[in-house]
């Protein structure tokens, strides 16, 4: 064969195609290597617990005796007509919304003040963020005690100083309710604020510079600026903040145990007492399996909101 230059350039690029194909290669397997641990961990923690979850939920298998039977939906019509386990229900679903919005309309105006230039701000942040830190059941004890219904209680000390009467903090259901959600917000306002800080510090401080040539107040420079620049950390701080409210566990259950009655009883609570206090793990399964689909849904429309609201802002 005779050769020729266009012979050579053929050549040349198929050398070239091989070689980008080869390095493609390596990347795709140098990413399948990193993702493997995530992914085996994902199946072995996440998804065959949900599927034995939702296998269990059609039987009434007690978590011991193998020697269990297929009954349908029995389970979860049993879900529908008890009344307590409804009530978790709502009850989560409530504290998860009004904890989130609560904390969201706090802590952004408390990392706004937390970002000026004053004494001791660095304590201050610290102090704030250090709110959280220790574990929700050690909170939740020690609020307990702050929220103690007997004269000797602290909240109660503080009323009588201004001449008013004690007031059953723990053993009436309103007050029960919003003892656990005051006390959620004021766990994590503060390492909120501080999430919102590092946003904060991101936005070009030529932005308020021009904002103030041109005549605008604080009030303007806020509306039109910071909140704007915030959306993308509102968006991981709400989206934190629901996610963890609506698997709450610790504090109402070391706050209040659930009570008075059932009204601080949130979803998980319920999930581990009929499974493992009660054995019942068929109606634990339903319920994990109802809550499942609740979280996933309330968790798609936060996230819907919150490109939205994003994408109106960009």
């Amino acid at each position: 064969m005779r050769w020729s230059p266009n012979n050579s350039s053929n050549s040349e690029q198929i050398r070239r195609k091989f070689s980008v194909s080869s390095a493609a290669f390596k990347d795709n397997l140098t990413s399948f290597w990193f993702l493997l641990p995530i992914v085996v961990i994902f199946i072995v923690l996440t998804l065959i617990p949900l599927t034995q979850s939702i296998f269990y939920s059609f039987t009434d298998f007690n978590g011991y005796d193998l020697n269990f039977h297929f009954i349908g939906l029995q389970k979860y019509q049993q879900v529908f007509s008890d009344t307590s386990l409804l009530s978790a229900l709502i009850f989560t679903l409530m504290y998860s919304f009004i904890v989130t919005i609560v904390v969201t309309c706090l802590a952004i105006p408390l990392a706004v003040v937390l970002n000026q230039a004053m004494i001791g701000k660095s304590f201050l942040r610290s102090l704030f963020f250090f709110l959280g830190v220790p574990a929700q059941a050690v909170i939740g004890l020690i609020w307990q005690y702050i929220f103690s219904p007997l004269d000797s209680g602290v909240a109660n000390q503080v009323l009588h100083t201004f001449g008013l009467p004690s007031i059953q903090w723990l053993s009436q259901d309103n007050w029960a309710r919003f003892c656990v959600m005051f006390v959620a917000v004021w766990m994590q306002v503060g390492w909120h604020a501080t999430l919102y800080i590092a946003w904060l510090q991101a936005i070009p401080a030529d932005l308020y510079e021009q904002a103030r040539v041109d005549g605008a107040n604080g009030l303007q420079r806020f509306v039109h600026i910071t909140l704007p620049q915030l959306i993308p950390g509102m968006v991981v701080s709400t989206f934190l903040l629901m996610t963890t409210a609506l698997k709450i566990y610790d504090l109402p259950y070391t706050l209040t145990a659930g009570g008075p009655g059932h009204s601080t009883n949130t979803i998980t609570q319920a999930i581990i007492m009929r499974g493992m206090g009660q054995s019942d793990v068929g109606l634990a399964s339903a319920l994990s399996t109802l809550f499942t689909i609740a979280c996933v849904i309330v968790i798609a429309i936060q996230m819907k909101v919150s490109s939205t609201v994003a994408r109106r802002f960009q």
